[in-house]
């Protein structure tokens, strides 16, 4: 038996050497580099297989000589961690296309996927290499096929944080406005009370949520005014049950009372809320909730109802958003990136970035929170930042992204776990 084992050794280091000569090494030589927090002139980095080994001045670097890295100049670029999208829908196209009740029910699920392979792509291209994907709206678990597909290299996409169909209470959510008497497919899965809320939560997880999201309020009824579903109880069990399997709960919330309930029930981010008060903004920030504020998703949709931006004064709901979106600032909300895509076109998600300076927000300050305040929030602790040991996911643009926002839209360079997929 020993000769036996005395071979398997060699062939397992043999295949450990070689597996660590195949690793690929490159030096990024940007003009700039913004670390995730702050921005650094004449830095390189140096990656490794999937890691970042080292960051600074190129004269600090040791060993290079014997990793023999490829080096790729990136003048006049700024290289960032790669971006972080905290708000989309893959399996949604532009409602001016479909609208969405029409896709939820007349587009077959394959029809869906299949798109749904391209707005992963586009999505990485345009430097977002990673995903929080906030529900299939009607595409069942099908998220989890398509993360599947990425992770295992068959098709490219970013990483994906997924909610699969995310929770509603019945009656509350859509299509809606047909008979009474018949029964219609609704875009996310009915849940209330005690049994049924712990079983839902525990199958989607079961079925490969990364995260429960909930909508704690909605247009239902026959009012059409955003109002409360769960109740405080119902989301405290939900986050509850989440916890226990270590996932978070986030919650679909645009109005004042149900983002109260979502933040007393204990969800980490709330989605929209477009109308938040000084009072409730004062919760969020007292118990640590942060705010995805989906500014491209309102702007886009009251486009596509017949605004003329830049020509027509703003509808009141745009308004409102402004003043919603610095009361929040105010005080002191933890703002994470997010535009609710798939509302508007993939791969078009710097678009909410433009949307947060335009409204407020310093452009150095929404690059932190695509990068590493959305890797913090989602708990991402290896992504986020350009540091050693960090992954490899890095994106490089031309120009100055922390003076002129639009520049993150001008990718020269992206970077998935080490590997190129775009130059």
């Amino acid at each position: 038996m020993r000769p036996y084992f005395n071979n398997l050794i060699c062939w397992m280091l043999f295949f450990a050497t070689n597996v660590a000569f195949a690793q690929k090494s490159y030096l990024l030589r940007p003009d700039r580099v913004f670390d995730g927090q702050e921005m650094h002139e004449g830095w390189a980095v140096l990656i490794k297989g999937e890691k970042i080994v080292a960051v600074g001045d190129l004269a600090n670097f040791q060993n290079l000589p014997s990793l023999k890295p490829e080096t790729i100049e990136l003048k006049g670029c700024t290289l960032l961690p790669g971006f972080i999208e905290g708000h989309s829908h893959l399996f949604l196209h532009p409602y001016n296309e479909t609208p969405w009740d029409d896709q939820v029910l007349r587009e077959a699920r394959s029809l869906r996927t299949t798109r749904a392979t391209v707005h992963a792509k586009r999505t990485l291209l345009a430097g977002f290499t990673t995903v929080r994907d906030l529900g299939t709206e009607g595409a069942e678990f099908d998220d989890v096929g398509l993360k599947t597909a990425i992770n295992q290299g068959i098709i490219p996409g970013p990483r994906m944080i997924i909610a699969t169909k995310a929770l509603i209470a019945t009656g509350s959510y859509a299509p809606k406005g047909f008979s009474p008497d018949i029964e219609v497919p609704q875009g996310a899965e009915e849940a209330d009370g005690h049994d049924r809320l712990i079983q839902a939560v525990r199958r989607q997880i079961g079925k490969g949520a990364d995260v429960v999201k909930i909508y704690a309020d909605y247009r239902w009824g026959l009012m059409g005014e955003a109002r409360p579903t769960f109740l405080v109880d119902e989301i405290k069990l939900i986050v509850e049950t989440a916890h226990s399997s270590g996932r978070p709960t986030i919650a679909h919330a645009g109005s004042a009372e149900g983002m109260r309930r979502a933040i007393l029930g204990g969800c980490e981010t709330l989605e929209h809320g477009d109308a938040g008060t000084p009072e409730i903004f004062a919760l969020m920030h007292e118990k640590g909730v942060a705010l995805c504020p989906t500014l491209a998703a309102g702007d886009a949709v009251s486009q596509y109802r017949g605004w003329k931006k830049g020509i027509e004064p703003e509808p009141e709901r745009i308004k409102n958003k402004r003043v919603t979106f610095k009361q929040a600032l105010d005080a002191g909300v933890t703002i994470c990136f997010g535009g609710d895509v798939g509302v508007f076109a993939h791969g078009d998600n710097a678009r909410e970035m433009e949307m947060m300076v335009e409204y407020g927000m310093k452009p150095l300050d929404v690059l932190r929170s695509a990068t590493s305040v959305n890797a913090r929030v989602f708990h991402l602790p290896q992504l986020g930042q350009i540091k050693p040991d960090f992954l490899a996911d890095l994106v490089a643009v031309e120009g100055k992204p922390d003076i002129r926002i639009s520049d993150a839209r001008k990718v020269k360079l992206v970077v998935k776990n080490g590997e190129i997929v775009q130059h």
